[in-house]
């Protein structure tokens, strides 16, 4: 995802109405899904910023993201999204 002009940030609400700002990192597309490395949108004031890759999924109809539950799927993924940020870092 080349974004020239600062972060992407989404809201996303769970299944019991919480919602949670996070910022995109990168996005990817394998295997015909998309995939998004996000962090909490400010975390990084917490000193512990931890990584999380979604899964973009349709359900009746609607995009939804939710956690990968296949390790083989998550590495694979994890691998992908790792070498693209730091191709980017790069540049």
């Amino acid at each position: 995802m080349e974004n020239e002009y600062g972060s992407d940030f989404m809201t996303i609400v769970d299944e019991d109405g919480t919602e949670y700002e996070l910022e995109v990192l990168s996005s990817l597309d394998y295997n015909g899904f998309t995939y998004l490395a996000v962090v909490p949108a400010g975390g990084e004031e917490e000193g512990d910023l931890q990584v999380s890759i979604l899964k973009s999924v349709e359900e009746d109809g609607e995009p939804i993201l939710c956690a990968i539950e296949d390790e083989a799927e998550l590495e694979a993924v994890y691998e992908l999204i790792m070498e693209e940020l730091y191709e980017e870092d790069e540049e």
